[in-house]
């Protein structure tokens, strides 16, 4: 998988954030005409999204309408000339990422997560049980552990390290080069609201397959990243998509695949303010990894905060938004689970518009 830049998206880059203040309403969105819209604007609230036949419509409840506001136009010929309608790579594989937040303040939001991860996997093996489908958690930095702690190994973590958050130092000579690489699958965690030792996963890989044995046990173990790092999502997310980590030898090999769609899960309790580079910049590294914008779905728990269109701070809004198949809920909401049910019923719609390279 060689990295290809897609310059037309800058265009849409360059004006897709715009962002203003309204009220406070999660929003789902489906694909914008990225030549006249804005897609931090684009959006219809509480409802799912499709396509068909190249004209959006949006549904709510149970019945559905069409928007008469934004058309598809698709210069692809007759239906007859592409076959069918979704292609063979995106019915048969997806490569769900979960972008995690270390921050401190995510203790709730982990408490949060440890219940939701559950419905999300049992979405995933029910939605997609057809499918060739890979689950890797990334979370936002590339530390481990608590410094503190390890300051006081070999012991007896009376000084600095809570009782708590402890671990045993012997876990330190566990860790692998990846286990301390930026944007590497996690699957050893330890501090505060972590297992505290090494996730069992098949095949040494740093990532789930439709395959992986007891995957409820080893999605929960992975996605307790813990609330003792950083919350670098966009640049954590450059390293993740690199081919550095997905080519052959990298700590994510053959997670990421050229004909599979990604489906991004962004959760933080923050803004991610010292990110290096800027949401466009962080879209451009998805473009470049994919080569397709169509073949991405993001779905962003937090990095909403002021109802369909993002803050002027918010950079996590800002980056989702700048994609055609998003949806946002808040980090505050009592269940994620509806959440990821609802952004994964836009994998129909990205399926229809993606075309593996």
């Amino acid at each position: 998988m060689r990295p290809r830049s897609r310059p037309v998206l800058a265009l849409g880059l360059a004006l897709a954030c715009q962002p203003s203040q309204t009220d406070t309403t999660p929003f789902t969105t489906a694909p914008p005409n990225l030549a006249t819209s804005d897609p931090s604007t684009s959006s219809s609230s509480g409802g799912s999204t499709s396509t068909t036949g190249g004209e959006l419509s949006t549904g709510s409840g149970s019945g559905s309408a069409s928007t008469g506001e934004t058309t598809l136009i698709l210069d692809v010929g007759s239906s007859d000339d592409l076959g069918p309608l979704q292609p063979e790579g995106c019915k048969g594989k997806i490569d769900f990422l979960f972008m995690i937040s270390r921050h401190e303040y995510m203790d709730a939001v982990q408490a949060q997560l440890a219940d939701a991860v559950p419905k999300f996997l049992e979405t995933i093996q029910s939605k997609f049980a057809d499918f060739d489908y890979h689950i890797m958690v990334v979370k936002g930095d590339p530390l481990w552990g608590l410094p503190k702690c390890d300051e006081e190994c070999p012991g007896p973590f009376t000084a600095k390290c809570p009782a708590g958050d402890a671990y045993p130092c012997e876990m330190i000579g566990k860790l692998a080069e990846c286990d301390t690489t930026w944007g590497a699958g996690a699957v050893f965690n330890a501090g505060s609201f972590t297992p505290n030792k090494p996730c069992e996963i098949a095949d040494g890989r740093r990532y789930l397959t439709r395959d992986t044995p007891g995957p409820s046990e080893s999605f929960a173990c992975i996605a307790k990243v813990g609330t003792d790092g950083g919350d670098l999502l966009g640049e954590a997310l450059v390293h993740a998509v690199s081919p550095e980590l997905n080519d052959p030898g990298g700590c994510n090999e053959d997670f990421l695949r050229d004909d599979a769609l990604l489906v991004a899960t962004l959760v933080s309790w923050t803004a991610d303010y010292d990110s290096e580079g800027t949401p466009a910049d962080w879209a451009q590294a998805i473009v470049d990894a994919k080569d397709d914008e169509e073949s991405v779905v993001m779905f962003s728990i937090g990095g909403v905060q002021d109802g369909e269109k993002c803050l002027a701070y918010d950079r996590v809004c800002q980056f989702v938004s700048l994609f055609p198949y998003t949806h946002f809920i808040r980090a505050d909401e009592p269940d994620y689970g509806p959440g990821f049910d609802e952004a994964t019923d836009l994998v129909e719609a990205a399926c229809s518009k993606f075309i593996p390279q």
